[in-house]
């Protein structure tokens, strides 16, 4: 356990952070699971309408800083790519 009362803060702002980093990786998680399941079903206009909310979570993802912003462009690069090809 923290004994100084900075490390006390420390710890109360890590789990504080916890809390959202663990919403965020359930929602960027998700939004790309509904997105590769309609890729390998050949679902393009379902892929197609996925594809703004992906990346607006991908977006999100990378602005608070859960994803590198490198990271999160090259999801939205291969997701782009996953697309084109089933066209």
């Amino acid at each position: 356990m923290p004994i100084t009362s900075s490390a006390k803060k420390a710890m109360r702002a890590a789990r504080h952070k916890r809390v959202f980093n663990l919403r965020r990786k359930s929602a960027v998680e998700s939004e790309l699971k509904r997105f590769r399941k309609a890729i390998a079903g050949n679902d393009r206009k379902g892929a197609e309408k996925l594809m703004p909310g992906l990346f607006r979570t991908l977006d999100k993802s990378a602005k608070t800083g859960y994803l590198k912003p490198n990271a999160a462009a090259r999801l939205k690069s291969r997701a782009a790519a996953a697309l084109k090809k089933i066209s």
